[in-house]
């Protein structure tokens, strides 16, 4: 198992628990270290800060993901999703929303905003070609496999 640090800042004291929310969930919750009510409105993004820092392995990274019933219910989403975040960074994690419905939409101090997720890191290494294989698909892409 990793180990991650985490880090509250001043405005993330006292609104996390170091647990998921439930037995079975995937990942951590990230909520809204803000003081006030932030508005977003129909068609805009904002930056939203959640008021920890981590420290990750070298073999690590962070997703920050949306949440399924904010974009369900109010068509909020995480506009870079996944955010990544690399095991080198120590600012603050941030969730860009953005607000993909017809009304404005508040995010209230506190309020699960996202989640981060923490995925291995494959150990690879790049090599310049000048050819690839051939594969019975080639360089069909973008729904070349059809609907059904």
């Amino acid at each position: 198992m990793n180990t991650i640090k985490i880090k509250f800042l001043d405005n993330g004291q006292g609104i996390y628990e170091l647990k998921k929310a439930t037995k079975g969930s995937a990942g951590f919750d990230l909520k809204a270290a803000v003081s006030k009510p932030v508005i977003i409105k129909s068609r805009y993004s904002v930056l939203i800060p959640c008021g920890i820092s981590i420290a990750l392995p070298p073999n690590l990274e962070a997703q920050v993901r949306p949440r399924s019933g904010l974009a369900l219910k109010n068509q909020i989403t995480v506009l870079n999703s996944p955010g990544t975040i690399d095991s080198d960074y120590r600012g603050e994690i941030c969730t860009i929303l953005i607000n993909h419905g017809s009304k404005k939409f508040e995010v209230q101090p506190k309020m699960r905003i996202s989640q981060i997720i923490f995925a291995e890191v494959a150990n690879v290494k790049l090599q310049e070609v000048s050819t690839l294989d051939k594969t019975n698909r080639g360089e069909s892409g973008f729904g070349s496999t059809g609907l059904e």
